[in-house]
């Protein structure tokens, strides 16, 4: 147990900060709303920094560790913790919020508590779902998400949001039903614990696990999503308001390939073996199917909503790969489309802000009248095709030489990301950026402020680090991954009885 809760306060600050703007906030002003929501998203940011500077990266475990009798009968217990796999992802969460809250913040004239408090309260529960080393815990972290994107797709989002918020929130409800019979199977085989170290102990026949690994990944591959329900993603992300947009591709759809890491490897590890064929082959149509669904898009939310699920096939491709390289390479991927797919959405948003259109048919030529936002969207247009010196090229090499290491073919399949990553995100800039002005709209734009510069600036400093420096993202996995290996390696298969 630590001397300060750092991982209570990054859930609880901007939970607490939602609750009063929520309770209070109706009745004053906007500014003083917006205010108070992004000093409580910095806060938030603050205090999760001595996660990364005090973090051990040479221990194996769990680290921070807070751990209290939560519901004493069922030995349920608000036991925290984070190790490599999950200390990117909360900071990463951390940051995000503050650039959500960054983006609003002229954006969004109605309701402007409501909103600024449902992403503060999403921001802490999705760290929830991170730090979570009870079972029980991780599900109510988990499940409860989805009550704020809900609200902010059918309050804040377009003409169609009640169906789209309608479709999320089922799709990904479904799921999460059938993972919470695997929990309470594992409560009883484990002698009555919903902690996580103990279900990864467990002897469980081989039967069973693949029954466990499908209700797990019920609940996990839709949340990701993977192919072939992932239906539910592009309408989401088109009926989003921007701040929705951003956090779902940025934050959310980790959720489920985190899911993947904690649940699925290391208490199902035989039967991930025995379906790591089948997970590989829907990952490879999402890297290659959905990169050509994304090329026939017109609207760039809808175009840049495919290249995510693209993205995410190549984290799940890294996992199921089973070594060091391909599932680093996974976790870097994550954070990196992170960043990257939230620049992409706040980009788009930008100039939805000025022209209300997302049509690439109705722009053209922006460059020449918004050419610091250009360079901008350049960058993270070359992060999301891959290209080296951005953050979007480690991961993606990672796990295709892991791939390589583990099948040539599977390989090579997945390195023809890299050309139709290239194709559709360079297609649409081009349509969208270079050229002669298309119309008297495009005349009028306005060339991004302030408040927009830091924001993309903000992005633009992690795209960069990431890409010319990975070392102090891949040090901190790199023994947890090796742990997670070697204990995923390992069967769980009970012990034959001898013969009599």
């Amino acid at each position: 147990m630590n001397a300060t809760p750092w991982l209570s306060l990054a859930i609880w600050i901007p939970i607490a900060t939602g609750v009063l703007i929520l309770a209070v906030g109706r009745d004053r002003s906007a500014d003083l709303v917006r205010t108070v929501a992004l000093a409580g998203s910095l806060l938030g940011l603050l205090v999760t920094i001595p996660l990364y500077t005090g973090f051990d990266a040479t221990k194996v475990g769990l680290q921070f560790v807070e751990k209290a009798v939560w519901i004493e009968r069922l030995n349920a217990h608000y036991h925290l913790g984070v190790d490599g796999l999950s200390l990117w992802l909360v900071l990463l969460t951390a940051f995000i919020t503050v650039i959500v809250v960054i983006a609003g913040w002229q954006v969004i004239t109605e309701k402007v508590a409501q909103y600024m408090a449902a992403f503060l309260v999403l921001s802490g529960l999705m760290i929830g779902v991170f730090s979570a080393a009870d079972g029980l815990l991780f599900y109510i972290f988990f499940e409860a998400t989805l009550i704020p994107m809900y609200v902010i797709i059918g309050v804040w989002g377009g003409q169609n949001r009640v169906y789209a918020a309608f479709k999320f929130f089922l799709y990904t409800l479904a799921g999460s039903l059938l993972m919470l019979i695997a929990l309470i199977y594992l409560y009883y085989v484990s002698g009555g614990s919903f902690d996580l170290a103990a279900w990864h102990d467990v002897k469980i026949p081989l039967r069973a696990q693949i029954l466990l690994f499908l209700a797990f990944f019920a609940a996990f591959a839709v949340k990701v999503p993977m192919w072939p329900v992932h239906t539910w993603l592009p309408d989401a992300h088109v009926e989003a308001p921007t701040g929705g947009s951003i956090v779902l591709a940025a934050i959310m759809l980790k959720l489920g390939a985190y899911g993947f890491l904690r649940f699925s490897l290391p208490i199902t590890p035989d039967a991930a073996h025995a379906l790591d064929w089948f997970i590989i082959a829907i990952s490879l149509v999402a890297v290659v199917y959905i990169g050509f669904v994304a090329l026939a898009q017109t609207d760039m939310k809808k175009l840049v909503a495919y290249s995510s699920i693209a993205h995410m096939g190549f984290v799940t491709l890294g996992f199921f790969i089973f070594n060091q390289i391909g599932v680093e390479g996974a976790i870097v991927q994550m954070v990196s489309h992170g960043f990257v797919s939230g620049a992409m959405f706040l980009c788009i948003g930008v100039m939805y802000d000025r022209m209300h259109s997302r049509n690439i048919a109705d722009y053209g030529g922006v460059v020449n009248t918004m050419p610091k936002f250009a360079a901008f969207m350049m960058l993270f247009a070359m992060a999301n095709c891959g290209l080296p010196a951005t953050s979007g090229f480690v991961g993606e090499f990672y796990v295709i030489l892991g791939a390589v290491k583990y099948n040539f073919w599977i390989g090579a399949i997945a390195a023809s990301t890299l050309i139709l990553g290239a194709a559709y995100s360079l297609w649409m800039y081009k349509r969208v950026i270079f050229g002669d002005i298309a119309n008297d709209q495009v005349r009028q734009l306005t060339d991004i402020n302030a408040r927009e510069f830091i924001a993309l600036a903000l992005l633009a400093v992690f795209v960069l680090w990431m890409g010319l420096y990975p070392k102090p993202f891949t040090d901190v996995m790199h023994v947890s991954v090796n742990d997670l290996l070697q204990h995923v390696q390992q069967s769980k298969l009970p012990a034959p009885v001898a013969a009599q």
